[in-house]
């Protein structure tokens, strides 16, 4: 029986390992873990928040549309949000996802199309000319990559029809035979291959030198029209054909159902044919065909309530664990892995699998020698799913857990009611190592080129013992490390640099403590003030604040009256860290109110204005329903204001919002 701690401390692992991935796919470019494993994760802290609703906060990847701009490219802010869909991985699922329609839509036709593997592009025309390619982005802001988007032959420059203004949205893909070819060259050249075709057309379309896009030979399906309405268009099927006849190639193999047994019966062919196709599909899109029925079922804060994603069932395959060795994390739980016979699953090769802890080891009777069914759950994180007991010879061994860490030899104990087995050493190398990820992660201090392995050559080293020695680094410690350039060096020593104005709010977050996450830490600055008020506050203090719990009081005292944490935080103060916060004086005017904002403003930028919302204790809303309270209506507002009229719901311009701070 996994315990409630067990689920806290699995929240928080899913959680880092969200905003990694995200830091990896959409700043570096570099992408660890496929799609498919990023769903799972995500799937999995869904299901969790979804049992524990009181676990979810503002700051959970699950509230979140998307990953962050990349400062390489110029910051492109879409008309609308592009939001991201809901995941279906079986038949329960769709019938799930139907039964809601129907609730609030008796009678809807379904479109369902293919799942392209690669990455959404956002177009804009106007008077039929493209000016701007971007990619999503964070939903709201994306990147503007207009000259690599000029390369791809499948997008029109200019449409065969002028109109005003035109967004549209679609999928920029690399087909197999040009991925195939890329990644021949590559081997040939001794440069690193693409681990899927997603990987190649992410990496290509966000070169910064566009004859590289344009040698990479890519391929783009549209397939939305956003503000369809107001061409006049009713419908989904009206939009792929509104976009064939602009000189757009949609993807032809789309059908509409009126019944979701039928979308369930096509869902299930398309995944026994999904390898004919030349490009990669990892899923089928199903949508609410009726633009009014769509407008009517609505949004959440992420994704249309109208459309759904249902991703292929997982491949399962056979191997042979040949061992089972222990990785140690941040907070010093060990964790166990099996070394596995590699075999290719869901189009990768896997020779590893986190088998969690010894209970689920225990539970599913998983030994050295085994034999057992591996899977990618939505083709996903590779995952243990049963031993094959019949194919014993007698000689496997049982895995038991070490009584000593193996990173540094001191006692491992488990503590009562917990899964978990924790080295009990604080200066552990494998917890200061995974502490100093930690630090220096986005939602951190945010030092870019920081990563697992530099911050591994500097701890080998000894040029770091600490996070708070990477202040003290210099350009002649940094430019003998492993590719490491003269460029590359310059840049950390800047972004480390940078780092010391982040502020108390992510540096609390920075700094580890159990129980502490990233909104925890927003909420002690805001109480606080500075560092050195919030270590001379007691138990009754924090337990006196909303939402800091007895568990996280507790830890924050414990961690604050080590001595190690006393010399910790007097290196960062010493090395010019802010350790300080303005306390937010507005007035919680909004307090309890939900606001939507629409159409192009002049005076802030949609993040600026929801921002000020928020901080006069208002809710900024992605969608209208009964109980916003206003809606700010900008330039070239669309449906939203619609709806708003439509339910009598009060209508405010910029400047009658500013009128209200005063």
């Amino acid at each position: 029986m996994i315990s409630v701690q067990d689920e806290f401390q699995r929240l928080a692992t899913l959680r880092k390992e969200l905003g990694d991935a995200n830091k990896q796919y959409y700043v570096l470019d570099q992408p660890h873990i496929t799609d498919a494993e990023y769903d799972a994760l995500m799937q999995e802290l869904l299901n969790l928040e979804a049992k524990h609703p009181d676990w979810v906060t503002p700051d959970s990847p699950s509230q979140r549309v998307g990953g962050e701009v990349a400062k390489e490219y110029t910051k492109v802010r879409h008309l609308e949000p592009l939001l991201s869909l809901d995941n279906a991985f079986d038949q329960a699922d769709l019938r799930e996802f139907d039964r809601r329609v129907r609730q609030g839509a008796p009678t809807v036709s379904y479109v369902v199309e293919l799942k392209i593997d690669g990455l959404t592009v956002a177009l804009t025309y106007e008077e039929g000319l493209m000016v701007r390619g971007a990619t999503r982005g964070d939903g709201s802001v994306g990147e503007d990559i207009t000259a690599n988007v000029r390369t791809v032959g499948s997008i029109p420059l200019r449409l065969n029809k002028a109109v005003p203004r035109l967004s549209v949205r679609g999928e920029g893909y690399m087909p197999k035979a040009s991925f195939a070819r890329l990644n021949q060259e590559r081997e040939e050249e001794g440069q690193s291959t693409f681990a899927n075709p997603r990987n190649a057309a992410a990496g290509s379309l966000r070169q910064l030198n566009s004859k590289i896009t344009a040698q990479r030979k890519l391929d783009y399906f549209a397939y939305q029209v956003l503000s369809a309405n107001e061409l006049g268009l009713h419908n989904q099927m009206e939009v792929l054909n509104y976009l064939k006849e602009q000189g757009f190639i949609v993807n032809p193999e789309y059908k509409v159902f009126s019944d979701i047994e039928e979308v369930i019966t096509y869902c299930e062919e398309m995944a026994g044919e999904r390898h004919r196709f030349p490009y990669d599909i990892d899923g089928l899109v199903i949508k609410v065909n009726e633009f009014d029925l769509q407008q009517e079922l609505g949004f959440t804060a992420k994704s249309p309530r109208w459309a759904i994603s249902y991703k292929f069932p997982a491949e399962q395959v056979e191997t042979v664990i040949e061992d089972i060795i222990i990785r140690v994390g941040r907070t010093g739980v060990l964790t166990p892995t099996a070394v596995l016979k590699a075999v290719s699953v869901a189009g990768s090769t896997v020779s590893r699998a986190t088998l969690h802890n010894l209970d689920n080891i225990r539970e599913k009777d998983i030994r050295i020698g085994d034999h057992v069914l591996l899977h990618k759950a939505g083709d996903v994180i590779p995952e243990v799913v049963r031993v094959l007991a019949e194919k014993r010879k007698g000689e496997e061994t049982l895995f038991e857990m070490p009584g000593l860490c193996p990173e540094c030899k001191s006692p491992v104990l488990r503590e009562e009611g917990e899964a978990a087995y924790r080295c009990q050493s604080i200066i552990c190398p494998a917890q200061q190592r995974e502490g100093i990820i930690h630090f220096v992660s986005r939602d951190a201090m945010a030092i870019d080129g920081l990563g697992p392995a530099v911050i591994q050559q500097l701890l080998e080293a000894e040029l770091i013992k600490d996070a708070a020695d990477l202040y003290s680094l210099t350009f002649d410690d940094l430019i003998p490390l492993e590719r490491m350039g003269k460029k590359s060096a310059e840049n950390l020593l800047k972004a480390i640099e940078n780092s010391k104005e982040r502020g108390l709010a992510p540096l609390i977050f920075a700094l580890g403590i159990r129980h502490t996450g990233e909104k925890a830490g927003k909420i002690l600055a805001q109480t606080f003030g500075s560092m050195e008020k919030l270590m001379g506050a007691t138990l009754e203090d924090l337990q006196a604040i909303p939402d800091i719990g007895p568990a996280m009081a507790e830890s924050l005292v414990q961690f604050f009256k080590l001595e190690s944490t006393e010399r910790f935080l007097a290196k960062l103060s010493e090395a010019g860290v802010n350790m300080t916060e303005e306390i937010s004086t507005k007035p919680q005017i909004f307090a309890g109110k939900s606001i939507v904002v629409t159409g192009s403003l002049k005076r802030w930028e949609r993040r600026e204005i929801e921002a000020l919302i928020e901080e006069c204790g208002g809710k900024a809303a992605s969608s209208v329903s009964k109980k916003t309270a206003f809606v700010i209506a900008g330039e070239k507002a669309g449906s939203k204001l619609v709806k708003a009229q439509g339910l009598g719901i009060p209508i405010l311009t910029e400047e009658e919002f500013d009128i209200l701070l005063k």
